[in-house]
């Protein structure tokens, strides 16, 4: 079985990567492609509230919920710390084309960077931080990089990239 392909949107916090993911992410699925997200969250969070049954059954002392109808379902696993992406993506995502995860910047995945000129930020990839798993870089102005730089605001260009990257048929 083939590896999962995935890529990680990565940037400061405020520079618009979920909004850029939700615009590939349509443009992706018109062209028929089957999505995976993961969203990094660095605090904690709670998808499970007082009063439901899966709340007072995780409550209780379950290390693993799962709430499953006929349109969804979703899993609440408690850990003592966050597993890494490779794994997360290994064991949940095998029956899709790709992986798009926001966050994630320390992990070995292929990363797009999202740059914008307002912000005046230096790139997290590049630079010091010379990430050799950087493999473009969304801006809203021109920049000269050894990568590809996309149009931050061509959702249209930034999802041809990742078909040519990753998803083209190969030959």
């Amino acid at each position: 079985m083939a590896q999962t392909k995935a890529v990680s949107f990565v940037a400061k916090s405020g520079t618009g990567k979920t909004t850029l993911l939700e615009k590939v992410i349509v443009e992706l699925k018109a062209r028929g492609y089957r999505l995976g997200v993961v969203k990094h969250d660095a605090h904690r969070f709670d998808i499970d509230h007082p009063g439901k049954d899966s709340y007072r059954l995780t409550a209780a002392g379950a290390d693993t919920m799962l709430i499953s109808s006929p349109e969804k379902l979703a899993l609440v696993k408690k850990h003592q710390e966050s597993p890494p992406i490779e794994e997360l993506i290994a064991t949940y995502f095998g029956d899709v084309d790709i992986v798009l995860t926001e966050g994630f910047k320390k992990s070995g995945m292929p990363k797009i960077e999202l740059h914008r000129a307002e912000r005046s930020e230096t790139l997290l990839c590049r630079g010091e931080n010379h990430d050799p798993t950087l493999i473009a870089v969304a801006s809203d102005e021109p920049l000269e990089l050894d990568v590809p730089v996309l149009d931050l605001n061509d959702p249209v260009e930034v999802a041809e990239f990742i078909v040519r990257y990753f998803l083209a048929p190969e030959g």
